[in-house]
């Protein structure tokens, strides 16, 4: 099980890929049993959802292959692992400036973890709901060794 310092430091090696940072999102483990994915602002290009100023599916769809495939890091961040399913639902129009997801593991094998998870608008209201599979991996991290113990990228 990890600490809370292993999980900053796997979350800080994230958020410096420029994946992350060029799509604007921010990930952070604020206890032992949740991520966060946070985009504030939401960016004009991210938005035209049902031809609005609503967030895109396919952003939300993102936010959930991030979060839903970064909770395994809550039971072992020294594993990679693969997101392979998600099953998720719209529920509402996210609008607003920022968005929140959060995700959590729900149960977990030895090689397989499933999770849940749902995206909040800045108001505090739950638009999309994702459940998911994530593969747990036997293949090393490309340094060797996690980011959360060395806080290099993967």
């Amino acid at each position: 099980m990890p600490d809370l310092d292993q999980l900053a430091r796997y979350a800080e090696s994230f958020n410096g890929s420029a994946a992350l940072r060029a799509f604007g999102v921010k990930l952070s483990f604020p206890s032992l049993d949740k991520v966060v994915a946070t985009i504030d602002p939401i960016r004009p290009e991210q938005r035209g959802g049902l031809g609005t100023d609503a967030v895109n599916g396919g952003v939300l769809a993102a936010m959930f292959d991030l979060i839903i495939g970064c909770t395994p890091a809550l039971i072992d961040p020294t594993r990679r692992n693969a997101t392979m399913q998600l099953s998720m639902s719209f529920e509402r129009p996210l609008v607003g400036r920022s968005l929140r997801a959060e995700g959590w593991i729900t149960n977990a094998g030895s090689a397989t973890v499933f999770s849940a998870a749902h995206i909040l608008d800045d108001r505090g209201n739950v638009c999309a709901r994702c459940n998911g599979v994530v593969k747990l991996s036997k293949v090393p991290w490309k340094s060797g060794v996690s980011p959360a113990i060395d806080g290099e990228d993967s």
